[in-house]
C-alpha cells in the first residue's frame, strides 16, 4: 500500500490543534476567507486543506448534520469525498505547478495565468452548495506577477469563496499576502504518529525500520515514504560509513555503483548525506555536536563545510533536474568530500 495523494487521502494524524481551529470558525460561521497553511513539507497540509475542502462542499444538507464534528473527516463514501478525489467537483479549483511536456518536469513557478482562473473561477455563482473552494497548493512558487494578482483577489473576495494557501516557505510569500489571510501552523509530526502511518502505508517495514525511518525523516511522513521507496534504512547506513572513512579509505566506485542501482536510491544517498552535514553543523553550532560530529567538523572549517553543502545540492538539483548520469553525479559529490 503506498499513501494516497491529498485529496483522495482520507487520514490525518497529529495535526489536530490546526484542524481543531478550522472545526471552530467553521461552527461559528467566521470563515476567513483566506487560509495560509504552513509548516514543514510532508506533514499533512495538502491533506488538511482537502479535508476541509470536502467538508465545506458537503454543505449541512449532506447527512452530516448542520454543524462540524470534532473533526471534519468524511467517510470515503461519501459522494463528495469520490468527487475531489477524481477531480470533478464543479466548486473546487486545484492550482499548483503545472507539468512542463518540453522539459519534462514540473514548471519552476505558478504563473500570472493560473491566478488569473482563480479569479475568475472564485466569481463564478456555486453550482451546489453555496461555497467555491480554491486550493493552491505550492503557493511559495507565486512569481511576482502572480503575486501580486494573488493579492488583488484577497483584497476584493467574493462573498462565500474560500482560498486555502497551502505552503513550505511562508517567508517567501508577499507581506501583503500573509497579512489578508489568517495563518494555521501545521506542526512536524511525533515519532509514534509517523511510525504508525508507516504501519499502514508501508506496512512491509518491520519495528526496527519504521523506527529508524521516523528518525530520519524529521518529522515528515511525506519524507519518511520518500526514504521508505529510497530504501532509506541501508543508504544510511552507508552514509554513517562514508562521513566515518578517511578520504584515503573510500572506495568511490564501489559507493556510486551501490547507490545509483535504483533510480530513488540516488536522491535518498545525497539527501541523507546532506542531512547529517547539516545536523553535525547545527549541533556544533549550538555547542551539542556529539563526538563522531565534533571528529567528522574537524577535518575542514565550518565555512567549508557549508561550501561542500552547497556544492552537493547543486549536483543533486541538476542531476535530477537535466537527467544527468547519477553515477557520475555520486562521484563528483564523493570527490568532494574527499578534499579534506
Amino acid at each position: 500500500m503506498t499513501a494516497p495523494p491529498p485529496r483522495a487521502n482520507p487520514f490525518l494524524l497529529g495535526q489536530e490543534a490546526a484542524e481543531a481551529t478550522l472545526v471552530e470558525a467553521l461552527a461559528a460561521g467566521r470563515l476567513h476567507h483566506g487560509w495560509l497553511l504552513t509548516g514543514p513539507p510532508g506533514v499533512g497540509k495538502a491533506t488538511l486543506a482537502y479535508r476541509f475542502a470536502r467538508r465545506l462542499l458537503a454543505g449541512p444538507g449532506a447527512g452530516l448534520g448542520a454543524e462540524p464534528g470534532p473533526t471534519l473527516a468524511l467517510p470515503d463514501t461519501h459522494p463528495t469525498f469520490r468527487r475531489v478525489a477524481a477531480g470533478g467537483h464543479a466548486d473546487l479549483l486545484t492550482v499548483e505547478r503545472e507539468w512542463d511536456a518540453k522539459r519534462r518536469r514540473l514548471r519552476g513557478e505558478i504563473v500570472v495565468d493560473d491566478v488569473r482562473r482563480i479569479a475568475a473561477f472564485l466569481h463564478l455563482t456555486p453550482a451546489e452548495a453555496g461555497w467555491r473552494v480554491v486550493v493552491l497548493d505550492g503557493a511559495e512558487d507565486l512569481n511576482r506577477n502572480a503575486a501580486n494578482a494573488l493579492l488583488k483577489v484577497l483584497e476584493e473576495p467574493p462573498a462565500r469563496a474560500v482560498l486555502l494557501l497551502v505552503c513550505n516557505a511562508a517567508g517567501r510569500l508577499l507581506p501583503t499576502i500573509r497579512s489578508r489571510t489568517r495563518r494555521l501552523p501545521l506542526v512536524a509530526l511525533e515519532e509514534a504518529t509517523l511510525t504508525a502511518l508507516l504501519a499502514r502505508y508501508v506496512p512491509e517495514l518491520d519495528d526496527a525500520a519504521r523506527l529508524r525511518l521516523a528518525g530520519l525523516a524529521e518529522g515528515s511522513i511525506g519524507r519518511a515514504l520518500q526514504l521508505a521507496a529510497g530504501d532509506a534504512v541501508t543508504v544510511a547506513d552507508l552514509v554513517g560509513q562514508v562521513l566515518d572513512t578517511p578520504p584515503s579509505g573510500l572506495r568511490l566506485h564501489e559507493i556510486a555503483d551501490a547507490v545509483t542501482r535504483e533510480e530513488e536510491t540516488f536522491s535518498t544517498f545525497m539527501e541523507l548525506l546532506r542531512g547529517a552535514i547539516t545536523a553535525s553543523v547545527r549541533a556544533a553550532a549550538r555547542g551539542r555536536a556529539d563526538p563522531d560530529q565534533t571528529r567528522l567538523l574537524g577535518t575542514r572549517p565550518l565555512a567549508a563545510w557549508i561550501d561542500l553543502w552547497q556544492g552537493l545540492t547543486q549536483i543533486q538539483d541538476e542531476t535530477e533536474g537535466a537527467h544527468l548520469d547519477r553515477r557520475q553525479a555520486v562521484l563528483s559529490g564523493l570527490t568532494l568530500l574527499a578534499d579534506r
